[in-house]
């Protein structure tokens, strides 16, 4: 019988910790994740995002947002890797959690995103979702370091990446809606991922496989 992974390595894959579940998106998810940005993901006067995604139309919403998720899993590949996970405690939806690379056997490297819906902020799930997402990429997925970029005015954001162990790097000069903005860069190494409550993870061997980290037999390449 044909596995889920097949299609999609992704699939399958699933990122635990206490009540905290990290699984890839499904069509099924989608719906939902709508429900959550139309409800608000920040305030209307701030802007955490290079691409202002949340500006769109509420009637082009869905439309925009499946559209996204659809082309990114289609463009899935070793040379682009683009995995985004729906996130939920216990077993509400409340955001996603993602990472992107560029030939990810080779660089090593990945870069982190999410979001959360405002009603759900504050309460610590921002840590322990982007702390899940680093825990499968330096330990099951060999990353040599996770990096993360974030507006200087946007201070969960950094605050979340300093509480994980991520160390500041340089602050880059970028457009955001036709204006100037900040962007600060920040990267983390193994040694450096501060660990909480445990992390478990299951389904990573189809990833592993198709991304060339590992043989048919389980060794890593």
């Amino acid at each position: 019988m044909t596995e889920p992974s097949e299609l999609w390595p992704p699939l399958g894959l699933t990122v635990r910790s206490g009540d905290l579940t990290l699984s890839a998106i499904t069509d099924d998810d989608l719906p939902g994740l709508v429900d959550l940005v139309r409800s608000g993901i920040h305030a209307p006067d701030l802007m955490p995002f290079v691409h202002p995604w949340t500006r769109v139309a509420p009637e082009k919403v869905a439309q925009s947002f499946a559209a996204h998720h659809w082309s990114e899993r289609a463009a899935f590949g070793p040379e682009h890797v683009s995995v985004d996970l729906a996130v939920r405690v216990d077993g509400e939806l409340v955001g996603t959690q993602g990472f992107t690379g560029g030939s990810f056997a080779v660089t090593r490297t990945a870069e982190t995103g999410s979001w959360l819906a405002q009603r759900h902020q504050g309460r610590g799930i921002g840590t322990r979702m982007r702390t899940a997402v680093c825990t499968l990429l330096l330990d099951h997925l060999g990353a040599a370091e996770v990096t993360s970029t974030a507006f200087t005015d946007n201070p969960r954001s950094l605050g979340v990446s300093r509480r994980v162990g991520y160390r500041q790097g340089d602050v880059v000069r970028t457009a955001r809606e036709g204006r100037l903005a900040l962007s600060q860069r920040l990267v983390l190494r193994p040694e450096d991922l501060v660990r909480g409550e445990p992390v478990e993870v299951s389904g990573a061997g189809p990833l592993r496989r198709f991304l060339g980290l590992e043989r048919e037999d389980g060794t890593a390449v």
